[in-house]
């Protein structure tokens, strides 16, 4: 690897360029080096985040505050963690504010993480049968917010690929419908266009407010997006949206 100056008013920039190793594709050469250079990548090394993902979950709850101290917290498809980092300090998980309420966090994911101070983290297929009684056990009531980062290994088939991520967002949102407090939230990963029609009505009548985002950390040629759902309103299937029309956030 070799580093390359780039001239800048005020400092030196550095740009790390990855040179071609035999038995590499260019594909994986250019993905390293972009890693590398990705700015959040940096930052989380320095800030002690596994991941540039955190940064997608802080940003949404700077713009939108559901991550609040003595919240109870459940994060679906937590690997490697940063979700988890960053709910635990927001929720005061860890009580280092004893002026506010302590919170609690809960992570789930099909791999392995590693342990996560204020956190209690299980090795679970979310999608598996009776998944869902087993991580409300876990919880042990009811939670405030309800986060999902889940991701299917991508396949190469543009159809199979959007079909495994809707049903990893229809589960959560099952998931969250059941044990959401009123008032509460959900946020989800999901596709370029927002949610799904079907999904995106279902959330309308069950939330007062929802907005489909892209977040600054989120990669500009990445095509996920986030979904906030706001004031949880109790299921709402088959009725309407109430007397309350729900607000609707921009896709964008």
């Amino acid at each position: 690897m070799t580093e390359k100056p780039n001239s800048g008013r005020g400092q030196r920039e550095l740009r790390v360029r990855v040179k071609t190793a035999k038995g590499r594709k260019l594909s994986s050469t250019l993905w390293l080096e972009r890693q590398l250079n990705d700015p959040y990548v940096i930052r989380a090394r320095k800030e002690g985040y596994r991941g540039r993902a955190a940064y997608k979950i802080l940003e949404l709850d700077d713009k939108y505050g559901f991550l609040r101290p003595g919240a109870r917290v459940v994060d679906l498809g937590c690997a490697p963690g940063g979700w988890c980092q960053v709910a635990v300090v927001r929720v005061n998980a860890q009580g280092q504010n004893p002026k506010k309420p302590v919170g609690t966090v809960l992570g789930v994911d099909l791999q392995e993480v590693e342990p996560i101070s204020g956190a209690e983290i299980h090795q679970l297929d979310f999608l598996a049968e009776e998944a869902d009684d087993k991580v409300k056990g876990w919880l042990g009531g009811r939670a405030d917010v309800v986060m999902s980062d889940m991701a299917a290994a991508a396949s190469g088939h543009k159809a199979t690929d959007h079909l495994r991520i809707v049903a990893l967002v229809e589960a959560a949102l099952a998931f969250a419908f059941d044990v959401l407090e009123d008032g509460g939230t959900f946020v989800a990963k999901v596709l370029a266009g927002g949610a799904e029609n079907e999904m995106q009505a279902m959330l309308k009548k069950n939330f007062k407010k929802v907005a489909n985002v892209k977040p600054p950390a989120s990669r500009a040629d990445s095509s996920e997006k986030f979904v906030v759902a706001m004031g949880f309103r109790g299921r709402q299937v088959d009725g309407g949206a109430g007397q309350d029309d729900p607000e609707v956030g921009p896709l964008g």
